[in-house]
């Protein structure tokens, strides 16, 4: 195949892919008021992406914020005062650091984790089974985790936000020799309203890319065992990339656009 050919059949392949992921969210969103009924399955997914991911993300938000301290710390060398540490920890984190990083590691986690179960489901016949027994399985499936992605994503960059400025806080105590009324004046003095929404807007944008890539890449899932495990590497690999992609697109929009009056 010359390489014309091999472009033109991926951009068809990328296009398809694009419109099936699209009908796929739309025919999810329409079961909303119909999955919100059944609970158990939305506290379920929850539990799954929020609570479990909290040690890795605990973890993730601790050095995010050690690291963004000591190189703010180097950048501002005989250039700015380090009484503006805690702005710059705060709005780098709140904004960017604490929504990206977040999503990538849950992307990571839980967006194998979807791909793997109804992956396993579609190659065994579960999900054959259930349409057998008249059961949506895009209602029983796909929307609880839609529905989990958009309450816990944001939730979870909170915690995230708020662990890893206290973890800048600790080093720039500790290392730096900031006392704790110059770290949290100076981040209250530039972190505002606007810095907080727009990093929770990202969040939602990416629990739904995170619950919809995998399951997507779940649910068309064949060929036994292998094709589990490369579902599972396509539904990791396409959140990451989307993650990143997104976050250019919200930023500009939100930062060039909305916020920039």
């Amino acid at each position: 195949m010359n390489l014309v050919g091999y472009i033109g059949k991926s951009v068809s392949y990328s296009v398809a892919e694009v419109g099936a992921v699209f009908i796929l969210l739309c025919v999810a969103v329409k079961r909303i008021p119909k999955a919100v009924r059944q609970k158990h399955l939305v506290v379920e997914q929850m539990l799954k992406m929020g609570v479990g991911s909290i040690p890795l993300v605990l973890v993730t938000s601790v050095f995010t914020g050690g690291v963004a301290a000591v190189q703010a710390a180097y950048q501002f060398q005989n250039y700015v005062p380090l009484r503006y540490l805690g702005s710059v920890i705060g709005k780098s984190v709140v904004i960017e650091l604490g929504p990206v990083l977040t999503a990538l590691v849950v992307g990571g986690r839980v967006g194998a984790s979807i791909a793997a179960e109804l992956g396993t489901m579609k190659v065994t016949e579960q999900i054959d089974a259930l349409e057998t027994l008249a059961i949506d399985p895009i209602r029983y499936l796909v929307t609880p985790r839609l529905i989990a992605g958009v309450i816990m994503l944001p939730i979870i960059t909170i915690f995230a936000d708020f662990i890893a400025i206290m973890g800048g806080y600790i080093v720039a105590l500790v290392g730096l020799g900031i006392n704790t009324h110059v770290y949290f004046t100076s981040l209250k003095l530039f972190l505002g309203g606007l810095d907080i929404f727009s990093g929770l807007i990202k969040a939602v944008f990416f629990g739904i890319i995170i619950a919809m890539m995998g399951s997507h890449h779940g649910l068309k899932t064949d060929g036994g065992a292998e094709g589990v495990g490369l579902a599972t590497t396509r539904a990791v690999v396409s959140s990451c990339l989307l993650v990143l992609i997104t976050d250019y697109v919200l930023a500009s929009l939100l930062f060039r656009g909305v916020f920039a009056g």
